[in-house]
């Protein structure tokens, strides 16, 4: 979800925030060796915040392990001081406020309260990373679709996206996500994109994981635009050939359900910096009269394809914000920079979408309110 404009923006907020601090603990001790300390750690996490961009990786000839796991770890310290510093400096505001009208004794509580604040987005990254990152969980979803055929009604459908097998998920890991999915019985199974995250994450491993899905109709792809950024879309596609899963790329497959025609069709990744030329000649993939549904790892495309007919997109790509804050019942989440469909289920006239959150994650090694997913799918008529 390359956007450069975010990039500058978060470049100089974490600028901004780093210096803050630097100066606040400059002030609160006297010890002169401490400034030589903090700007070399400032130093590091500066160069470690870069190798989060691929370009540097590659210039630096940096293995991408190594730099995911610096990267990731610069990138979870900025979001996490970002916040306690905003906290602090509220907290600070505060006291100000209040201070000619608190006893000692409600400042003391003030103070404790203020240090429990400051403490809680440490526990939260703490919780995303340990616990809820590899939480897996089914979700269960109907999805009513205007003139669907008797033979398509309840037809099951098992979603997954966005795997990311990497330093911070293991094979292991995605197996306990596969294991989860053995009992589900789907009639179709599709992966829409994003199996790992840079060039020397196992994709052999992931494909031989997803070989173990099972679906009567079979398992189906598209790539996401980690395949596109390694240029791994041919190998994926002929390794996953091998183990009986076809990734659909600008084709379409007809299934037949009873006396009803599912057609599936598959686009590579099409980034939003190329939005006015989103699914170009897709339409072509349509089968008049059937019920047409289409793998696209980017969800922003659905307008379009709304428009040119299809039935039903399935998608991934924002982790359903992965970092997701609830506020006055809206979610604030990243994704929301890149597109307004970053998770669930959408509508459009007749034509409804479906984003799911995905397994694994990118950037900080944490969710936060954006449990992985293993997306199982109903059909319904309306």
């Amino acid at each position: 979800m390359a956007n450069f404009p975010l990039d500058l923006v978060l470049i100089v907020v974490f600028a901004l925030v780093q210096w803050r601090i630097t100066r606040l603990l400059l002030a609160a001790t006297s010890y002169r060796w401490i400034r030589p300390v903090l700007f070399l750690f400032a130093a590091s996490v500066a160069v470690s915040y870069a190798l989060t961009f691929p370009v540097v990786l590659a210039r630096l000839h940096i293995p991408a392990r190594i730099g995911g796991i610096l990267g990731a770890g610069s990138l979870a310290y900025f979001l996490t001081v970002t916040v306690v510093l905003a906290i602090h400096s509220l907290l600070a505001w505060v006291r100000r406020l209040l201070h000619a009208d608190v006893n000692p004794g409600r400042r003391r509580v003030l103070n404790a309260a203020g240090g429990a604040l400051m403490a809680a987005p440490f526990a939260a990254v703490g919780y995303g990373a340990l616990i809820q990152r590899t939480d897996f969980g089914v979700r269960e979803v109907d999805i009513p679709l205007a003139g669907l055929p008797p033979d398509l009604d309840g037809l099951r459908i098992l979603q997954l996206s966005d795997i990311h097998l990497s330093a911070f998920l293991s094979e292991a890991e995605f197996a306990r996500a596969i294991d989860a999915t053995l009992h589900l019985r789907p009639q179709l199974a599709v992966v829409t994109g994003d199996l790992i995250s840079g060039h020397t994450d196992p994709l052999d491993a992931c494909i031989r994981q997803l070989a173990r899905l099972k679906a009567d109709a079979g398992v189906f792809g598209c790539m996401g635009n980690h395949e596109r950024y390694i240029r791994a879309e041919d190998y994926t596609a002929r390794q996953a050939a091998r183990f009986g899963i076809r990734f659909l790329r600008g084709e379409a497959q007809t299934l037949r359900f009873g006396n009803a025609t599912l057609n599936l069709a598959g686009r590579d990744f099409e980034s939003h910096l190329d939005r006015s030329r989103y699914l170009r000649g897709a339409e072509r993939l349509i089968v008049p009269g059937a019920t047409n549904l289409l793998l696209q790892h980017n969800p922003d495309v659905f307008p379009v394809a709304a428009r040119q007919g299809y039935h039903l997109l399935l998608a991934g790509h924002t982790h359903g914000g992965q970092v997701t804050v609830e506020i006055l019942d809206r979610s604030i989440n990243p994704a929301r920079f890149f597109t307004p469909y970053v998770y669930g289920l959408y509508r459009q006239g007749n034509a409804a979408a479906y984003v799911t959150r995905g397994i694994g994650t990118i950037g900080i090694p944490a969710r936060i309110g954006a449990r992985p997913e293993i997306s199982l799918l109903r059909l319904r008529k309306v």
